[in-house]
């Protein structure tokens, strides 16, 4: 039974109230007007699951674009600081080891020298044996607060690498951040200044 009549006299009922009228409008059986089906719901959330994965990923394709930015901008300050280290010193921070996030920290920054032919080892209070020639962001430093195995971070989490005199640049020094590549395999990805 439906919600509107019509009489045999061009009165409509509806809902209690008695409406005049040449003629009425009849609704469907299923009784409200803006119900979905199944298969609409099914429909509507399989879009919206596309989107939001259309979403998340090109939320993390733009966060890599914005650390791989930020990782060549920390090198090219890195290497201006490092050139004035050599402009007061005569020579860049030497360091031959394996992995120069250290030696990279004690040069910039001035805290201790142990790593770099020196004698005395980093407090964790930058400037405390010599002069600084970069300030580092606490998100550069790891561990934070300094302490006397403070190293160079990147904005990926891996230690900055630094050799003096490098292999590539025989002349200067080698600056280099592994990025998210695999170090052993996806050297092309690396971010360096060479």
């Amino acid at each position: 039974m439906t919600k509107v009549e019509k009489g045999m006299t061009g009165r409509i009922r509806h809902l209690g109230f008695v409406i005049d009228s040449s003629f009425a409008i009849r609704h469907s059986s299923f009784g409200a007007a803006g119900a979905f089906t199944l298969i609409e719901l099914i429909v509507v959330t399989t879009v919206i699951v596309i989107l939001t994965g259309l979403i998340l990923s090109t939320v993390g394709y733009v966060q890599k674009k914005g650390a791989r930015a930020r990782a060549e901008t920390e090198i090219a300050a890195m290497s201006a600081a490092l050139e004035s280290y050599k402009a007061d010193n005569a020579v860049y921070p030497p360091y031959s080891g394996t992995a120069g996030a250290h030696a990279l920290y004690q040069g910039l920054t001035g805290d201790g020298n142990n790593a770099i032919g020196g004698t005395t080892a980093s407090t964790g209070t930058p400037g405390s044996s010599g002069k600084s020639y970069m300030t580092l962001k606490p998100n550069m430093l790891s561990p934070n607060p300094p302490d006397a195995t403070t190293r160079v971070i990147d904005p990926f989490g891996n230690d900055y690498n630094y050799l003096a005199p490098g292999i590539n640049n025989t002349s200067t020094f080698d600056l280099w951040s592994i990025a998210n590549a695999n170090p052993a395999r996806d050297q092309l990805q690396w971010i360096k200044n060479w």
